[in-house]
């Protein structure tokens, strides 16, 4: 069998064709692993027959559903490559990544007509885009589009030629861009295939299981599990985008056993009324990272009977970098565990040296996974990869044992009068406080410090919250020089797609200089 992800799906649906592959939730379709390969295949000879060639780039603008999925295995077989598009972002945004992609096809969702026309009237001249399919217009369906339901259902569904190996590009996956213009992380199937094996080997997984996909499918966090579910014979219960009550619903619904939520979702769940009296006792477990998980949204949850194994990853590592084995989840609470089975993590100082345990430093990770590179940007491939690791730009401190926990990203740590200061150590802290729902610690200019650490704070509905009761909150909790100069109140913290506070954008807005 070749190393092509697209067999994967040919694979599962050849040794278990009737096990439900698919659940789109929202619309109650259900497609078994042979219906969704068969699917899959029709799509894939149709983009043959429009001349789409091994190593052309198409991109995706959709919101989570099977033609999703059955685009990536689509791709995958016939060797084109993915550009999973962010439906966050603007056009301005989109256009400057299409572009640079040079994706010649764009599938899209109908939800996105407004601003699809925009990026068709700016194609010409800013991106290589030649070939639009449109899914869901029907009769409302843009002029320059062709119907993908159509091109699907007319096209056969015999396996087409596999024209992709090991070595060849799967994906272009950009990043989420909350610093600069977003790059493109690399994968092939080669670096693809050892992230599904490293998931599949470490993280508890079982035949049969129901894994609710909530993430969007343009991230890693999303694509890399439904890829891991099929190698596993997982059913896939895709949601069209994250809602906390539906969740809960669909958690007892569809009898699901395992998920990936990251911590701002967890904590959303915990504040829909009466959501947790639900019947979730077929829920093993749920992953949950992105950003430090809270100790105290972990022993919320540990409290109505739900593990929460905190994962760590990066879409340049393929996803796969920590996690926490489900014996040491409630002993190490707050550790995202130690490597997946296929790789390797150190953390090291400005020199590139290992530190002791116990000293933070920066974590780095080496794998057959880490991706190949940024796309069309050498410089900063160099700057990531260094002598065959990956710089991942996170704080970690590591125990004798090996155990590691994420604390912060490197630009994100405050360095107050010589000190270095963590705000996720802060956050946790202050969300301890009852009347507290979020909070974002960043730095902010001292003349006296030269940078000291300020709070921006959502309160729970129904809550009062003054600046005075959040510092008095954090007195004898934290050293002085990590205790915030000052508190703003905001309606809510902005975010990125998978849960990261933009705290870029606060920095713009709480610019200071820091009280005193």
């Amino acid at each position: 069998m070749e190393r092509n992800l697209g067999l994967f799906l040919a694979k599962r649906a050849s040794i278990t064709p009737g096990l439900e592959g698919l659940v789109e939730v929202e619309s109650g379709r259900r497609f078994t692993y042979r219906e969704l390969d068969a699917r899959a295949n029709r799509l894939a000879n149709a983009l043959l027959a429009r001349g789409v060639d091994k190593g052309d780039r198409v991109a995706c603008l959709m919101m989570n559903g099977v033609e999703y999925v059955e685009t990536f295995f689509a791709l995958a077989k016939i060797g084109a490559v993915l550009v999973p598009l962010n439906w966050r972002l603007v056009a301005d945004e989109l256009a400057y990544i299409l572009g640079n992609a040079g994706a010649r096809l764009l599938l899209y969702g109908a939800d996105f007509a407004e601003l699809v026309e925009t990026l068709h009237r700016r194609a010409a001249r800013e991106t290589e885009l030649t070939d639009w399919i449109e899914l869901g217009g029907g009769e409302h369906r843009h002029p320059f589009a062709d119907d993908y339901e159509s091109l699907v259902a007319a096209a056969p569904s015999e396996p087409p030629p596999i024209r992709a190996g090991e070595h060849d590009l799967l994906f272009i996956m950009y990043t989420s861009g909350t610093t600069g213009l977003p790059k493109g992380s690399m994968h092939t199937h080669g670096t693809f295939t050892w992230a599904v094996m490293s998931m599949g080997t470490t993280a508890e997984l079982r035949f049969h299981d129901r894994y609710a996909v909530v993430l969007p499918l343009y991230h890693v966090g999303a694509l890399l599990p439904v890829i891991s579910n099929v190698y596993r014979g997982v059913t896939n219960v895709v949601l069209r985008q994250f809602e906390p009550g539906r969740m809960w619903e669909v958690i007892e619904r569809e009898r699901v056993s395992v998920s990936l939520l990251v911590p701002a979702m967890l904590n959303f769940m915990l504040q829909v009324p009466e959501g947790e009296r639900r019947d979730y006792s077929s829920m093993r477990w749920i992953l949950s990272g992105a950003t430090p998980v809270p100790v105290t949204l972990i022993e919320r949850y540990r409290v109505i009977g739900i593990e929460i194994h905190q994962a760590y990853g990066l879409t340049e590592s393929g996803g796969p970098a920590c996690i926490i084995s489900p014996d040491d989840a409630m002993k190490r609470i707050g550790s995202t565990g130690k490597t997946f089975f296929h790789n390797d993590v150190r953390i090291v100082d400005e020199t590139g040296r290992d530190v002791p345990p116990g000293v933070p430093g920066e974590l780095i990770v080496q794998a057959p996974h880490v991706m190949v590179g940024y796309w069309r940007n050498p410089e900063a491939t160099a700057e990531a990869i260094r002598n065959g690791w990956l710089y991942t730009g996170d704080v970690a401190i590591a125990d004798a044992e090996g155990f590691v926990t994420i604390h912060d990203r490197v630009k994100d740590m405050v360095i107050s009068g010589g000190e270095n200061v963590y705000p996720a150590e802060i956050e946790n802290v202050i969300l301890r406080h009852p009347a507290v729902a979020e909070v974002a610690v960043i730095g902010q200019a001292s003349e006296r410090w030269g940078e000291s650490p300020f709070a921006v704070v959502v309160v729970k509905h129904g809550e009062r919250l003054s600046e005075a009761d959040v510092l008095g909150h954090c007195d004898g909790k934290l050293a002085r020089y990590k205790r915030p100069k000052g508190v703003a109140f905001v309606d809510e913290i902005p975010r990125n797609p998978t849960g990261k506070a933009l705290k870029r954008i606060l920095r713009e807005r709480f610019p200071g200089p820091a009280p005193e």
